[in-house]
């Protein structure tokens, strides 16, 4: 039996976390949120003044960088790892729509990118790891045995991520967050350092129209596939 290396990338709210958690639990690999380090640079950014809607001082966030301290920590009551951002649990904090409108932005610094994947790159070493994010396919993990692209209309993810967001308690419009998610693909796939772009050797999966259980259920055939063979 292989152990593997997963990597899950594709559009924001296509559900990749909740695929990539799904399938880590099942095989029992570590699972790492990219996107969870991103978001906790993004809110460190705002804590520190450093982004606002009209402002980025990207040099001094650059200059920050070294005293950015991110690990995960296993909650066995959720059953995931959750983001500490210098010694600081600030899972709930990052999820939050006013992050979500800056997280592209600052992942499209280099040297935000550059800090960040050699981390990813180090967890994943030993294999048996399930990775999700935007550049893991094409990137951080170029040689994973198993690679999946997700994607969704920009409007089924917005209603999902909306959803969402009112189960929390945000108080978002749909119009807002399908504006934030627009916002996003555009930025994800025009930046100049690892743009969003699906691997060559990546499965693409289409989940406008699958339930959860079913894209779980194609995506662990074609991990248990590779695994036994």
């Amino acid at each position: 039996m292989n152990t593997i290396t997963i990597a899950i990338d594709g559009f924001s709210s296509t559900g990749k976390s909740t695929l990539a958690k799904q399938l880590a639990k099942h095989l029992g690999y570590v699972y790492v949120d990219t996107g969870a380090m991103y978001r906790a640079i993004t809110l460190f950014s705002m804590q520190m003044g450093y982004i606002s809607n009209d402002f980025f001082d990207k040099e001094t966030l650059i200059n920050s960088l070294p005293n950015i301290k991110l690990h995960f920590e296993f909650n066995p009551d959720l059953g995931f790892a959750e983001m500490y951002l210098n010694d600081v649990n600030v899972e709930k904090e990052i999820r939050t729509i006013e992050v979500s409108s800056f997280v592209s932005k600052i992942a499209e610094v280099s040297e935000v990118r550059s800090k960040l994947v050699e981390q990813q790159q180090e967890m994943g070493k030993g294999k048996g790891i399930v990775m999700d994010g935007r550049d893991i396919g094409t990137v951080v993990f170029p040689n994973a045995e198993l690679k999946i692209f997700m994607t969704a209309s920009p409007e089924t993810r917005a209603q999902r991520r909306f959803d969402e967001l009112q189960g929390k308690g945000d108080l978002v419009t749909y119009e807002e967050v399908l504006k934030n998610v627009q916002e996003r693909d555009y930025i994800d796939t025009h930046r100049d350092d690892s743009p969003l772009v699906k691997a060559d050797d990546a499965i693409e999966i289409d989940n406008s129209y699958l339930t959860r259980e079913e894209q779980f259920t194609a995506v662990l055939e074609l991990a248990e596939e590779i695994i036994n063979n």
